[in-house]
C-alpha cells in the first residue's frame, strides 16, 4: 500500500474510532443519568481536545510509522501501552480539577469506563485496517521485489518461508552470488541475477524493495562491502541471524512471521524520541544563544580587531542523507587560511589559529553560531560532527562503513567527540567512527544526556576535539 495512502486511512480510522469511543462514554455518562449530572457538560469542544490528545500521543511513540507485516498482537500491545500512559495523565488531570471543585471520586472512577470503550473500538479500528492491508498483499497488491545475496541452504530455507507466509508481501526475483561464476545459472528455479559488485545496478533494475542476506559464515568479509553499497539505495536489509556475532551492536533483532531475520540499518530512534529530541534541540539552542550572547558581541569584536575578515566562518558540510548545507562558526582562523593549500584537515597547534581564534576554540565560543544550524533543523545538540564532502567522499574510499554517519542528523557535541583525541591520522578517523557508529546504533535521549554531560567536563578541561 502507498504509504501517503496508508496513513491517511489510519488517521481517518483513529478519527472515527476514538470519537466513537467519546461518544459511546458521554451517552453512558450523561444521558444514562446513573450519575446525578444535574447540567450535561459540553459535548463537541471536549470531543475534539480529547482526539488531539491521542493523536499527539500516538504521533510521539511512533504510532503512524509505516508498517511492515507486524502482528496485530504488537500493534495491539503499543495501543495498550500507550492507552495506559495517556489514561493516567487524564486521571491525574481530572483528579486536580475535582480537587480544586470539591468534586467526588465518581467521575475520576468513570475515566477507566472511558478507557475500556477507547480499547476496544481503537483495538478494532486498528486491527480492521492491518488485516486489510494484510488481505492485499495476500492478493499481491503493494508485494515488493526481494533479492536474496548468498546461493546455499540458508538462502533456500529463506525462499521458502516467505512463499508459506504471503502476507509478508516479499517476492523473490533474483539471487545474488558472492561471485561472478555462477551467473546465467538457476537457484530454486530463479535466475541467478548477478554478483554482489553489481547489487546496486540489480537493485535498480529490478526495482528490488528488500535485500536478504545468506551469506556461509567464510563469506562474512563480503557483508559491510554489500551494506556500504546498499546505504545509497532506498532498500530494507535483513540478514539470516548466525551472522549477528560480526554485527554486534549495529543491528536490532526482528521476529517476523516466526522466520528469524535481522534487520540491518532498522529505524535508528522511536518516533516520539526523535520529535523530543528535535523540541529539546530548539529549546536549548535558544537558551544558549540569549545566555551567550554578552560573549557573542565581545568575540565578534575581538575578531575583527585582531585580524582582516568577516566575523563568521561559513563552509559546506554534509548532513543528514548527505543533503550538505552551510555550518556557521566564528572565525578563528585567518582569511584564505586554505588558499593555498586546498582542503586539510586542521591541527592541534595549527598555525594557521589566530590568538583570538585559539582562545575562543579552547572555550569553545566557536561553536556559538552553530546554534543557528540546530535552529534550522541541519544540525542537533547532539550527533556526529559533520564533514566536509570533500573528506566524505575521500574516507568512504578507505572506509566502506563510513557514510553510515550520514543516516542521522549530525551534532554539535558526540559521542567521539567525548571520547577520542583530534583527527591527526587516518586511524583517528577509523577510531571516532566506531564510537561515532555506537551512538547511532544505541541513540536515545538517555544517551544524549550522558553525552552532554560529559561534554561539560570536556570543555572545562578543555580535551576533545570539535572540527
Amino acid at each position: 500500500m502507498n504509504k501517503k495512502i496508508e496513513k491517511i486511512l489510519i488517521l481517518s480510522v483513529d478519527f472515527l474510532s476514538i470519537n466513537l469511543a467519546w461518544y459511546i462514554y458521554y451517552q453512558f455518562r450523561v444521558q444514562t443519568r446513573w450519575f446525578g449530572i444535574l447540567t450535561a457538560p459540553e459535548f463537541y469542544i471536549p470531543m475534539f481536545v480529547i482526539y488531539f490528545y491521542w493523536l499527539l500521543l500516538f504521533t510521539f511513540v511512533g504510532m503512524y510509522r509505516t508498517w511492515f507485516a507486524s502482528s496485530r498482537f504488537d500493534e495491539i500491545s503499543l495501543l495498550f501501552k500507550t492507552s495506559f500512559v495517556g489514561i493516567f495523565i487524564l486521571f491525574f488531570l481530572i483528579f486536580i480539577d475535582d480537587y480544586v471543585h470539591g468534586v467526588g471520586s465518581a467521575t475520576r472512577i468513570l475515566i477507566f469506563v472511558y478507557w475500556g470503550l477507547f480499547l476496544v473500538f481503537v483495538g478494532t479500528g486498528r486491527v480492521f485496517i492491518r488485516s486489510f492491508q494484510r488481505n492485499l498483499l495476500i492478493k499481491g497488491i503493494g508485494r515488493k521485489n526481494t533479492l536474496i545475496v548468498g546461493i546455499n541452504s540458508k538462502a533456500t530455507e529463506v525462499h521458502h518461508q516467505l512463499q508459506k507466509h504471503q502476507a509478508l508481501g516479499l517476492d523473490v526475483i533474483g539471487y545474488v552470488s558472492v561471485s561472478k561464476s555462477s551467473l546465467n545459472e538457476t537457484f530454486n528455479d530463479i535466475q541467478i541475477a548477478g554478483s554482489i559488485k553489481d547489487i546496486e545496478e540489480l537493485i535498480d533494475r529490478n526495482n528490488a524493495k528488500e535485500i536478504i542476506i545468506a551469506l556461509e559464515k567464510d563469506e562474512r568479509d563480503y557483508l559491510i562491502e554489500i551494506i556500504a553499497k546498499c546505504e545509497s539505495r532506498n532498500v530494507g536489509l535483513k540478514i539470516v541471524p548466525d551472522l549477528y556475532e560480526i554485527l554486534s551492536g549495529q543491528a536490532r533483532t526482528a521476529q517476523i512471521y516466526g522466520i528469524p531475520l535481522i534487520d540491518i540499518i532498522p529505524q535508528l530512534m522511536p518516533e516520539w524520541e526523535k520529535k523530543i529530541k528535535r523540541i529539546i534541540d530548539i529549546i536549548v539552542s535558544l537558551i544558549i544563544i540569549i545566555i551567550t550572547l554578552p560573549a557573542t558581541v565581545i568575540s565578534s569584536i575581538a575578531i575583527v580587531l585582531e585580524s582582516k575578515g568577516g566575523i563568521f566562518f561559513k563552509q559546506d558540510r554534509c548532513g543528514i542523507n548527505g543533503k550538505v548545507f552551510k555550518i556557521y562558526k566564528f572565525r578563528s582562523m585567518k582569511k584564505d587560511a586554505e588558499k593555498n593549500t586546498g582542503p586539510v584537515w586542521s591541527q592541534k597547534d595549527d598555525p594557521r589559529i589566530t590568538k583570538v581564534g585559539k582562545f575562543i576554540r579552547k572555550v569553545r565560543i566557536d561553536e556559538i553560531p552553530q546554534m543557528l544550524n540546530v535552529l534550522k533543523g541541519e544540525m542537533s545538540i547532539v550527533g556526529p560532527r559533520p564533514e566536509r564532502p570533500f573528506f566524505v567522499e575521500k574516507l568512504s574510499e578507505e572506509i566502506p562503513y563510513y557514510k553510515r554517519r550520514l543516516k542521522v542528523r549530525p551534532g554539535i557535541t558526540g559521542w567521539a567527540q567525548v571520547k577520542h583525541k583530534y583527527d591527526e591520522t587516518i586511524e583517528d578517523v577509523k577510531i571516532k567512527l566506531r564510537y561515532d557508529l555506537f551512538y547511532i546504533e544505541n541513540m536515545s535521549l538517555r544517551m544524549d544526556f550522558k553525552i552532554l554531560f560529559r561534554t561539560v567536563f570536556v570543555v572545562l578541561l578543555g580535551k576533545g576535539h570539535y572540527e
